[in-house]
């Protein structure tokens, strides 16, 4: 009896404290903070482009030697759930598309409430990566800056095609690695740069390089006119497809050495079996783009993020178990 009293008060302090928060947003900008999120806003956070991230998450966590798991909830909590689609959101408000964006084939007209969920976001995960480790809140910082330099337009990282690429592939590849490796470790003793993480902060940037110009190439056209010129518009086509295979087998050459130095000669086969796929696909739509560059599309490009990002999921969270209570 007494346990449920005291239940009932800690949901009461709860909800007072939660309303108390709500009012003062509300004093501060003289509008209901609930109204921030409107339909509109949430379909720029694009939740879902957060599962085109992931591969990079699970790596990282496939090749800890530990876990604490109340840390890696809240690291992908934190990642997929607030500072990806605070990323996301704030490039939609920078931009202002008009045409088909990564995620939204039709995006809605953006408002002020696009930024301030953002900065809600922003500030959330800061102070919920404290709980985890003050390293892993100040990489949080640092990946939440570089998203924003990239999209700003005072600065916009984005529209140079080697920089914005560059930022891209380290930040969202081995810059994440690194911060999963930070959160999800036990304890504060790690070696960050051990040839093992740097090994896998390579291949995760050599993978998401591989995908990226591929995102950008039904936008040549409309970045162009926002004055971006990105890295796929700079290769072309061909040159796009050209670019992002020799990433990829970069990426999987690299995966080989590293499983085979750790006596694991059959993850690179498994690995093979789960990405044969993506391969084969990738294959298919670059003929039909070298055929007719009309399908260098909006379509064409999601099924081949959704597809990539499925496989590449599968395989990490076999890998994770794996590693866990089989290890071969």
């Amino acid at each position: 009896m007494r346990r449920t009293e005291n239940m009932n008060y800690a949901v009461k302090a709860i909800n007072k404290s939660f309303n108390c928060l709500v009012f003062q947003i509300d004093k501060m900008n003289n509008s209901p903070a609930l109204n921030w999120f409107d339909k509109n806003t949430v379909r720029h956070l694009r939740f879902k482009f957060s599962f085109f991230l992931l591969p990079v998450f699970l790596f990282a966590i496939s090749q800890v030697s530990a876990v604490n798991l109340f840390n890696t909830i809240m690291a992908f909590v934190i990642l997929h759930f607030l500072m990806f689609p605070s990323s996301n959101g704030y490039n939609s408000y920078q931009d202002r598309d008009e045409t088909s964006i990564g995620g939204l084939k039709y995006p809605p007209r953006v408002s002020g409430n696009l930024y301030m969920v953002t900065l809600l976001f922003d500030i959330t995960a800061i102070v919920l990566a404290l709980l985890v480790k003050p390293l892993f809140a100040l990489l949080v910082l640092i990946f939440i800056t570089m998203s924003r330099l990239y999209s700003y337009r005072g600065i916009r990282l984005k529209k140079y095609p080697v920089l914005g690429f560059l930022t891209v592939f380290v930040f969202q590849g081995a810059f994440v690695f690194l911060m999963t490796v930070v959160a999800v470790t036990p304890g504060t003793d790690i070696m960050l740069f051990s040839q093992q993480n740097l090994i896998c902060m390579a291949v995760s940037s050599l993978f998401i390089g591989s995908m990226y110009p591929l995102t950008q190439i039904y936008q040549h056209e409309a970045d162009r006119k926002d004055g971006v010129i990105s890295i796929s518009y700079l290769l072309g086509y061909n040159g796009t497809f050209v670019f992002s295979a020799v990433l990829f087998a970069a990426a999987t050459i690299l995966l080989l050495i590293y499983f085979i130095g750790r006596s694991q000669p059959l993850v690179p086969f498994l690995f093979f079996l789960f990405i044969l796929p993506v391969v084969v696909y990738l294959s298919m739509w670059f003929g039909k783009v070298r055929s007719d560059i009309r399908f260098a599309n909006y379509e064409y490009t999601m099924k081949a993020n959704l597809l990539s990002s499925a496989c590449m999921n599968l395989f990490f969270l076999m890998l994770i178990i794996t590693n866990r209570y089989f290890y071969f």
